[in-house]
């Protein structure tokens, strides 16, 4: 296929590309930094420059390329963690999920493509109440913390409308990721015992290796209906359980505890629902439906082996 990959440069993009190429698919890749575009070419993808809230540059973009798949992966993270002000560190990767999908949709739509593939995130927006493990049909958090509404928002704008698009929309919810390009500043956190513990630790996370998602994004391009789906591993585990071991694995002194009253003033609801109270995700629809299998199923092998360059046994494309 020719595929306009959005957002081509960031860590999912890198990891995409190649894997894109090596499937003999002719690869068009964004990105709004004229610098990285040398190294998208490196990667075996024709680079073009463009902000993707710049609805006239987009559409012209994509119409040049006459794409037969549009892949989405336009983020914007950049600074420290602040939980805190978790809208406003998500300030512009709101916008791209929003205005920036729907320029995206539009160009697409006018020229031509057939699938529309768009990250999206399942975590801390799965609904608080109930079981530990979430799957597509339960309902998102109907009462986020205050500074995560904006986010929240933009997530459900984003799974909204590309399943309604008049091509096949696909939305991929992606779960946290970890592995090269992806986890450095977290694992340093990790390193200076600054990830502690809060309360009890019971929040339950669900992983994902960013090969593992960027092999979801090929899988995608085949196979699917128009839909959302959880693309995580297959463990999801309670921060006390996943938090020590990552320690471990980084040769790092185990984490602190604190108490929720104490996470609560130095960092925030939103880490205190972090840490106690979010809900993992089920992986078993993307499995059946997309026909994609992550090549590093538990995040006990990837936080001892897959953080850096490392490849799993099995390579990393995915696919069994």
């Amino acid at each position: 296929m020719r595929v306009f990959v959005a957002g081509a440069a960031g860590a999912v993009g890198q990891q995409l590309l190649p894997q894109l190429v090596a499937q003999g698919h002719q690869v068009t890749a964004a990105t709004r930094t004229p610098a990285k575009a040398g190294r998208l070419r490196e990667l075996g993808a024709e680079p073009t420059v463009v902000d993707g809230l710049d609805a006239m540059a987009v559409g012209e973009a994509v119409a040049r390329a006459e794409p037969d798949a549009v892949i989405h992966q336009m983020t914007s993270l950049a600074g420290d963690v602040d939980m805190r002000h978790f809208d406003r560190m998500f300030a512009v990767t709101n916008r791209l999920r929003t205005q920036g999908t729907d320029h995206l949709l539009a160009a697409a739509a006018a020229a031509g493509a057939r699938r529309f593939i768009a990250q999206s995130y399942t975590g801390w927006s799965n609904i608080r109440e109930g079981g530990p493990v979430k799957t597509e049909d339960d309902p998102l958090d109907p009462n986020p913390p205050a500074a995560q509404r904006e986010s929240l928002a933009a997530i459900e704008y984003l799974e909204r409308v590309v399943p309604a698009a008049p091509m096949q929309g696909i939305v991929l919810r992606y779960g946290s990721f970890y592995g090269p390009g992806a986890s450095d500043a977290f694992v340093d956190l990790v390193r200076k015992r600054r990830l502690p513990i809060i309360g009890d630790g019971a929040g339950v996370w669900s992983f994902l290796h960013i090969r593992d998602a960027a092999a979801a994004a090929v899988a995608a391009l085949e196979h699917g209906r128009p839909g959302v789906y959880n693309v995580v591993d297959d463990e999801p585990a309670r921060v006390a359980e996943w938090l020590p071991f990552l320690a471990q694995a980084v040769g790092a002194k185990p984490p602190r505890r604190v108490p929720v009253w104490l996470g609560r003033l130095a960092a925030g609801e939103v880490a205190v629902s972090a840490m106690t109270q979010i809900r993992g995700s089920s992986n078993a629809r993307a499995k059946r439906e997309l026909g994609w299998q992550p090549a590093w199923p538990s995040w006990r092998e990837g936080f001892a082996r897959g953080l850096s360059d490392a490849e799993p046994a099995r390579g990393a494309t995915g696919r069994r």
